[in-house]
């Protein structure tokens, strides 16, 4: 057995530094003493970019529910959500978000403002729909719903009539931006913010491909998460940028010196699906024991899959923002897409199992992955683990029940090598 990690590194010291910035923000805005606008819009394929011409700042009910959950005080604002009203099947996000909102909306990281806009990208989730609607009633905040049409071909890609689709909603979404802000749109200053996006995107796609090295630099799940917040916070600015330039440096800087993320790398896997963000610690540990590193995860292209060749963009602003909402993200693909993404990883990554994680209030991403580890087991033939807890809802963790299906998983995969080099 590996032992237990301190997880720490200078891009999580960055990280912190960087996030804490961010929040102090939002919290200044929230108590008056900063009248920037903010608008609330999800992680998935967003217009982030388009958001930052306008220095309106983006605000994710996703991130500040998560940091409830990282943080462990996230309950009670599920079982507000839950007393007036909400299933207990309903998105765990969503009834932390609407707890949170009954509750002061004050958060270990600050007070959240309500927003100047909410703005919901609908991509993938049919429950983002309602979530968002739902804030806009109970905040009185106005609302623009951003149609995102699921890829139809997934052989043929992108259809120019989608892309024409959404541009002419971007065109829309200007115009509101400019009626709220009392700004013009300027073109140019879009093309310069989207110029340090591609950048970063650069800088992070270098980064997710350094996995493919043994023993891999950093956990692909686990440290990748961590890498998300600055990915979508602060993606379009030039602290985004330093970040990601700081990341490659470390990661670069372990490559070349063979420091893989645990003393000893002994199994690589990929894994599909979110994080139980209350019991993050406890769950990599899960994985760590046994010397097991994920070197690739679908849950980190949730908001972009840059690895894959994507850049926005800036000679072509609302048709490359367009073109990353529609196919660049992992939350606006079919299964068929998703299996393909996974298979490559598994292949490329040179993986020795695939483990999904099935989140019971999350369906985009735990539909389907029954089918997954039928196709990756028994066709495939490749090691596949299917487990089950929650993103956001510390009730559906069994930590004994965890710990017993992945160390058997584990033991076989163990007997399996040493059979074949007996």
């Amino acid at each position: 057995m590996v032992e237990k990690q301190s997880y720490q590194g200078r891009i999580h010291l960055l990280q912190k530094e960087f996030i804490a910035q961010y929040f102090k923000q939002l919290d200044r805005v929230a108590r008056g003493e900063d009248e920037t606008k903010t608008a609330a819009i999800m992680i998935s394929g967003n217009v982030v970019e388009l958001l930052r011409a306008f220095d309106v700042i983006p605000l994710y009910p996703e991130i500040n529910a998560l940091q409830l959950a990282v943080k462990k005080v996230v309950l009670p604002y599920i079982l507000k959500a839950e007393e007036m009203g909400y299933s207990v099947d309903n998105c765990a996000y969503v009834k932390a978000d609407i707890g949170l909102l009954f509750s002061g909306n004050e958060t270990p990281l600050g007070k959240i403002p309500i927003p100047s806009l909410i703005l919901c990208n609908y991509v993938g989730c049919n429950v983002y729909l309602n979530w968002f609607e739902h804030l806009a009633e109970y905040t009185g905040a106005p609302i623009y719903n951003l149609d995102l049409p699921f890829v139809r071909d997934p052989w043929n890609g992108l259809r120019r009539d989608d892309v024409k689709y959404v541009v002419a909603q971007l065109k829309e979404l200007i115009a509101l931006l400019e009626k709220i802000t009392g700004k013009k749109y300027d073109e140019d200053r879009l093309k310069g913010i989207l110029a340090l996006a591609a950048e970063t995107e650069e800088h992070w796609s270098q980064i997710k491909h350094m996995t493919k090295h043994k023993p891999a630099p950093y956990d692909a799940f686990f440290d990748a998460v961590m890498m998300m917040a600055p990915l979508y916070c602060l993606r379009g600015t030039m602290e985004g940028l330093t970040f990601f330039q700081e990341a490659y440096k470390e990661m670069d800087e372990r490559v070349r010196l063979g420091i893989g993320a645990l003393p000893e790398e002994r199994f690589r896997f990929v894994i599909e699906g979110p994080t139980p963000w209350p019991h993050l610690r406890t769950f990599r540990d899960l994985f760590t024991k046994w010397g097991a590193v994920a070197v690739a995860s679908t849950y980190s292209t949730v908001g972009g899959m840059w690895e894959f060749g994507f850049r926005h963009d800036p000679a072509r602003p609302l048709e490359s923002i367009a073109e990353h909402m529609l196919i660049h993200n992992y939350t606006n693909r079919n299964l068929l897409q998703r299996r393909e993404q996974m298979q490559r990883y598994v292949q490329d990554w040179s993986a020795d199992a695939l483990i999904l994680h099935s989140v019971k209030s999350c369906r985009v991403f735990s539909a389907g992955q029954g089918d997954l580890r039928e196709l990756f087991a028994r066709e495939l033939d490749v090691p596949t683990l299917l487990i089950e807890s929650d993103i956001e809802d510390p009730r559906y963790f069994a930590e004994a029940q965890l710990r017993n299906r992945i160390d058997a998983f584990f033991e076989s995969l163990e007997h399996k090598k040493l059979v074949r080099t007996s």
